[in-house]
């Protein structure tokens, strides 16, 4: 069993943690609300490997019943949220938003878009670690054009951000490596515009989870590494209330936890887990600290 670590920024003053922050090309500090209180920080596992896989448009009452019988499943070999909430509506505010802890004033799905903030994936690149963004149906690594055939750019945030939107970060999932090894610390993976249910069935998009994903839930069990699945929004409800799961090493099974969470309050805990200062709405939530085995 790993040692679990101690995030060091518990306690660092709001302005300390933005000058820990990884600048944006043309030198301007990663965006934070300057009067929201910094959470403090908790201990966390230290994982090898995050996988992040995001599905679209469904309501957490569609994905925890009998329509997806391979979501409940996997949510009973790990930690389910029943309070997991989305940002906003449309989707690719949420993307943004969990990528980089903002909306970056995006309140539609046009694309393109081009952002100099601080985001995720720098923050990993620049602490020494490792990131990359999977997508089904790119045509090409590092391809920044809006869609092609069933693959939408509003569905991967990263490319949104000059940083990490080349042909080493943005790659197809065609790429996923079969030797989880070989994965970078923190993957995001977006399947296509039917296999994400955006435009097919929630059993077209509960079987592709199974088939390419299941190999990784259940080799993460006992790698040090982690599975966490959720989704952009629900089915345009005032609710938007969401299907989150953990599974992994070190996740409490068949738990069902009550803690409120949103896509900046997930950002803020895989931040934590790679020993990250919080970015924007992220710093004002508390990473998740119940669902794990061990503290």
């Amino acid at each position: 069993m790993r040692f679990l670590r101690t995030s060091a920024l518990a306690g660092v003053p709001a302005l300390a943690l933005l000058a820990l922050g990884v600048c944006a090309p043309d030198g301007s500090p990663p965006s934070a609300p300057a009067t929201q209180p910094v959470a403090q920080a908790a201990a966390l596992p230290a994982f090898d490997h995050v996988v992040v896989v995001l599905f679209e448009n469904k309501n957490y009452s569609s994905i925890t019943g009998s329509s997806a019988p391979y979501f409940t499943n996997l949510a009973s070999q790990g930690t389910l949220f029943t309070k997991s909430f989305a940002l906003t509506h449309p989707s690719q505010p949420n993307y943004i938003g969990l990528f980089s802890g903002s909306q970056q004033g995006v309140s539609n799905d046009d694309c393109p878009k081009d952002f100099r903030t601080g985001n995720l994936g720098q923050q990993l690149l620049a602490a020494g670690k490792t990131f990359k963004g999977y997508s089904e149906a790119l045509p090409s690594a590092g391809y920044t054009g809006c869609g092609s055939g069933k693959y939408r750019r509003k569905h991967a945030p990263w490319v949104d951000f000059p940083t990490v939107n080349g042909a080493s970060y943005n790659v197809p999932f065609s790429t996923f490596p079969s030797d989880y090894t070989k994965l970078p610390t923190v993957s995001f993976v977006t399947p296509d515009m039917c296999d994400d249910m955006h435009d097919c069935s929630i059993g077209t998009g509960d079987s592709w989870l199974k088939s390419r994903l299941d190999g990784y839930a259940q080799w993460a069990k006992t790698h040090n590494s982690l599975l966490v699945v959720t989704f952009d929004e629900d089915h345009s409800t005032s609710v938007n209330q969401i299907y989150t799961a953990f599974v992994g090493a070190h996740v409490k099974t068949g738990y069902k936890s009550a803690t409120q969470l949103n896509h900046y309050g997930l950002l803020r805990t895989l931040e934590d887990i790679n020993g990250l200062p919080a970015l924007g709405g992220a710093a004002g939530k508390s990473p998740v600290t119940d669902a794990w085995t061990t503290s």
